[in-house]
Order: structure tokens, then sequence, then C-alpha cells
């Protein structure tokens, strides 16, 4: 009961809050795209939009001011790889027997929770890429509506892949569970001609991103975790479809020739990558595809492996692309690859994506361009950067802010005191 309230409250609040002037003050700024934070900071917000940025902004006759005191206003946060619509569960065998035992009404409440929280820590944007019986759709649906607080998302419906591959869901189960073998209506492909089908399907039913698995994958029974799971022509077709329907496209790739066939297709970005190679590697540089390395994907896998909790055909390959991912996101920084924050929420405890910019400032990379990775790059990713990813003029009016410096510290973003999306404040305080 006391969700729905909330649920309410929050609706209530922003009928209220979204036409309203706000003048947000603070000793720091990062605004999403500048190479250092700077002082003071100054955001003026009217109407869901940010009309002033810095101390000579403009400020509207009747507006309320937010003083943060000593804290860092930036842009709001955006994670491009997460599940919303699964809970996490440390034991393996118990998430997977909760996502057939719950019913449908029951997993799409637990969502409920988990996009508030994923709001309140200071993410006011997602891409999510692979739900189930279009939950996603609906909470996407529910938060653009106002009838929930939750950060804007972009959905993948079925996430694509071939016959006993990572994306097939029904892999490793007996099949009279299922009454039938998995097809395109849940995202499993086996030629081109199916591939452009279930990108077809996928949009027909709300997708605002294509995502596909390339390689194998570590949370899943019948693979390994970087062998090629799709041909080049399948792939090709995919990318092609999507691309001409307007939607970029995202491909789960652990294993080096999965990657580099999801890059030759023009994919716009590689999942995970676990095993990439210099070719690879180089081949996304100079095509200028995304990587997003999920960090935090592998530290939620290292806290299961060492409660026990994982089978041990998915721990010895957890092992493996652990042992590897953190040179090949090193290679990747030193090359000049671009990198955006994506952390694959529901691997590890909701509300804790802001730890990935730690990781990524511990393997090389400055605490400003993991802030921009998370922000603005993230925003040139997802095909959003009009709306969202910089505080500047005309862009929606999401903000959050923490207490101290994310210049010298990282971490202080872990715990974001204000959080502000459309105009709308959600958080304000511990």
């Amino acid at each position: 009961m006391h969700r729905i309230v909330a649920a309410l409250l929050a609706t209530t609040f922003s009928a209220f809050a979204a036409d309203g002037a706000y003048v947000l003050k603070a000793a720091r700024m990062f605004n999403g795209k500048s190479d250092h934070v700077v002082t003071p900071g100054l955001v003026v917000v009217a109407n869901g939009k940010i009309t002033g940025v810095g101390p000579g902004a403009s400020i509207p006759v009747g507006a309320e001011v937010i003083d943060l005191g000593d804290a860092t206003l930036m842009p709001g946060f955006i994670d491009a790889h997460t599940h919303l619509t699964y809970p996490f569960e440390r034991d393996y065998s118990k998430q997977e027997m909760d996502a057939l035992k719950k019913t449908i009404p029951e997993r799409t409440l637990d969502a409920v929770d988990i996009v508030r929280k994923t709001l309140m820590a200071g993410f006011t944007t997602v891409r999510d890429v692979g739900a189930g019986d279009y939950i996603d759709v609906g909470v996407r649906n529910a938060i653009n509506s106002g009838k929930i607080p939750g950060p804007r998302m972009l959905v993948a419906v079925n996430a694509l892949g071939a016959t006993g591959g990572h994306c097939d869901y029904s892999a490793g189960f007996a099949p009279m569970i299922f009454g039938r073998e998995s097809g395109i209506t849940d995202g499993v492909i086996n030629s081109p001609d199916q591939a452009r089908q279930a990108v077809r399907y996928n949009i027909k039913h709300g997708a605002d991103v294509i995502k596909t698995c390339a390689t194998g994958g570590v949370l899943s029974l019948t693979d390994d975790v970087d062998t090629p799971q799709l041909t080049q022509a399948e792939l090709d077709a995919l990318v092609d479809e999507a691309h001409a329907l307007r939607r970029k496209t995202a491909a789960h790739a652990h294993g080096a020739t999965g990657a580099k066939r999801a890059i030759r297709a023009g994919i716009d970005s590689i999942e995970h990558g676990s095993f990439l190679d210099d070719e690879a590697l180089d081949m996304m540089k100079a095509r200028g595809t995304f990587y997003v390395p999920t960090l935090m994907a592998a530290e939620g896998l290292k806290e299961r492996l060492t409660d026990g909790y994982l089978p041990p055909v998915i721990a010895a390959k957890a092992r493996q692309a652990m042992a590897a991912l953190n040179a090949t996101v090193r290679k990747a920084i030193a090359r000049g690859v671009k990198i955006a924050v994506g952390t694959d929420a529901t691997v590890y405890p909701h509300g804790r994506n802001a730890e990935e910019f730690h990781l990524l400032v511990d393997l090389g990379m400055t605490p400003i361009n993991a802030l921009k990775a998370g922000t603005s790059l993230d925003a040139e990713l997802l095909g959003v950067s009009e709306r969202t990813g910089s505080l500047e003029v005309g862009k929606l009016a999401d903000v959050v802010a923490c207490a101290g410096n994310p210049e010298t510290n990282i971490r202080v973003v872990e715990k974001v005191r204000f959080v502000m999306k459309e105009g709308v404040v959600y958080r304000n305080g511990q």
C-alpha cells in the first residue's frame, strides 16, 4: 500500500511542480560537456525546461530558490544498459523460479518499485535492453503519463538472438514447461529474413531500441560465453532494418568474433565486450562504435560468486569473463574508444548504478570523462542529445546534485541528495 501512496503523491506533485519556476544553486556545477567542474553552480528552470545556466542567468520573478550549499549540480545520469523489470536476487535458482512463478501483474509491481529506486539514485534516463511480457513497454508508458515516478525509459521489448543462445530465454528448460519452441515473438531468429521480421515485430509492439545477442553470455545455461551466435548476414539484416526504421541498435557481445560481426554490420554499441581484441577495438574507434562495458555486472557476479549462489557452469563463465574485462576496458580507454555508462542493472542490486563511475575511474578514466560517459555521451548513444544529457538552455530540466566535488572524489555521485526530472523535484535532502 505504501508504494501506491508514494506513486500517487509523486503524480500529484508532478502536476503541481511541472509548471513552476526554480532557481537551483550550489557551490559547483558540471554541465555534462565541460572539462572541469565550475563555480558557482546555478540552473534556472521553468515549465520543465532549463531556461538559464550560470551566474549571469535571468531569474524569473517569483521563482522558488533551492540552495543546495556545498554540492555539485549535474545533468541527470543516464544508464545505457538496464533490465528494470527484473528484481535482483542473489540466488540464481530462486531468480529463475520467480520469473516462472510470478504473475505478470506481480512482476509489473516489482518493476514499479525498481524504477522509482533507480530515479532516486539520480538516473533520469535509462535504456532497458530486454524484458518480458511487454512489462517494459507498460512501465515506460506509465512513467511517461505521470502515473508512476521513474526514469525516462527507452525499451527494447525482446532481445533478439539465435535458438539456444543467450537471448533464447527458454534455453536450459524442458520443452514442456513452455509448450512450444521459442520463435520470433520471443526474440529468437535463425535467418536474415527472420531478423528483419523480429525487428519489425518489436517496433510494432513499442520498441525504442533494438538489442541483440551476438555472442554467448554468462547468465545462460546452454552456451559458451564467447562464441558467436548470429551470422554476419543475420546481423547485417537486423541492423539495416532497425536503422531503416530509425531505431538505434545494441549488441550483447563478450567474444571478439561476434562483436566484430556486429561492428561490421553497423551496430551502435557493443555491450560487455569482455574478450574484445585489438582489431575489434580499432574497428570501434574508426567507426565511432560505442563501448558499454557494464563493470557493475562484474561486481554483482563477484558478490554472488563469493556467496556461492551461481550454478557451476555459470560460475565458470563468470570467472572467465571477469578475468579478461578490466584489461579490455583499459585498452579501450587508452585507444580513445567512445565509452558510455551502462551497468546491467539486475545483475547487482538495483539503485547502485552510480558505482559504475568509480569503476571506470579505477581503470584509468578521469572523473570528468566518466561523468561525460554517464551524461552527454550516453545521450549521444541513445539519440536523446537534443533533449537531455547536459545542462543547457532549452533542454529538459533533468538535474541531480551530490554533496562534494566529483572531480576530486568520483564516489560522491553514489550519494545523490537532489533529483529533478523535467522540472519536477523527486528528491531534496538525504
